[in-house]
C-alpha cells in the first residue's frame, strides 16, 4: 500500500467482484435512505447490485478503495446510453464510505478510474451530479471534468425537485474507426500493471482480481442466467 498524501490513510484500489456486493452496498444504501445524491428510493438486493458489478465490469471498469482492509469507496464507469454509437463513453460514479470524505480517496479512485478507461478505449467520460453538491463538483474538477449544463427539475426526492449537472472529460482523441473499448478482464497483465504503477496501486492484487473476473465470466458463460 501506499500513502495519497502525508497524513492521509493508505489506500489499495483494486478491481471490485460481485463478492464485494455486500460491502459495497453497506457504502451506498446510506446515501439511498439520508440523502439525494442518488435517485434511488430503497437500495437494491444485493444479488441485484452483484449483477450491476458483473454487467459494469463487461463493458467498462468498477473499483474499490480499502483503507486497512476495510472497503472505504468505489467508483465506476459504466454504459452511458444502451446505443452503440455512445459505445467509447462511459458514465461515471464514485462513492465513499460515510466518514471517508476528505482523505483523498475519492480523487484517488478517479485518478485510477481515469487511467483504466483510457487504457481500455474509452474517448469520454460523463459524470451526473444531483445539484447541489459542493464536494462532488470540486472532486470532479479536480480531477480533470468541465462542466456542460444543467437539467433542471429532472428528480423528484424526499418531496422536492431537483437538478442535475453534468459534467464531462476528453480522455484525448481517437480515429473515427477505432474499436469498441476492451472490457477489463480482456487487458493483459502488463497493461495492467502499468497502470497500477502509474496510480501506485497494488498491481498484484488487481491482476489476481482480473483472473477472478475472467474466471467468473467463463462460469456465466457455462451458465447463463435465466430470465423471467
Amino acid at each position: 500500500m501506499s500513502d495519497i498524501h502525508s497524513g492521509s490513510p493508505a489506500v489499495q484500489v483494486r478491481l471490485a467482484t460481485p463478492a464485494d456486493a455486500p460491502a459495497l452496498l453497506a457504502v451506498y444504501a446510506p446515501y439511498v435512505h439520508q440523502s439525494a445524491v442518488t435517485f434511488e428510493l430503497e437500495p437494491p438486493p444485493v444479488d441485484e447490485f452483484a449483477e450491476r458489478i458483473r454487467e459494469v465490469q463487461a463493458f467498462g471498469v468498477w473499483l474499490v478503495a480499502e483503507v486497512e482492509g476495510t472497503l472505504a469507496g468505489y467508483a465506476y464507469g459504466g454504459r452511458f446510453r444502451a446505443r452503440a454509437a455512445y459505445g467509447r463513453t462511459a458514465e461515471t460514479t464514485v462513492y465513499l464510505a460515510m466518514g471517508r470524505e476528505g482523505q483523498g480517496i475519492g480523487r484517488r479512485l478517479y485518478e485510477a478510474l481515469k487511467r483504466i478507461l483510457a487504457l481500455q478505449g474509452f474517448r469520454t467520460l460523463v459524470g451526473g451530479i444531483v445539484l447541489p453538491n459542493p464536494p462532488s463538483v470540486r472532486l470532479h474538477e479536480a480531477v480533470g471534468f468541465r462542466p456542460i449544463g444543467v437539467f433542471h427539475n429532472v428528480g423528484n426526492k424526499f418531496d422536492q425537485w431537483r437538478d442535475v449537472g453534468w459534467w464531462e472529460l476528453d480522455l484525448g482523441p481517437l480515429p473515427p474507426d477505432a474499436p469498441l473499448p476492451r472490457p477489463v478482464s480482456a487487458l493483459s497483465q502488463s497493461e495492467i500493471a502499468e497502470a497500477c504503477a502509474a496510480i501506485k496501486a497494488s498491481a498484484n492484487r488487481l491482476i489476481h482480481l482480473r483472473q477472478d473476473i475472467v474466471a467468473q465470466d467463463a462460469i456465466t458463460e457455462r451458465n447463463p442466467p435465466v430470465s423471467g
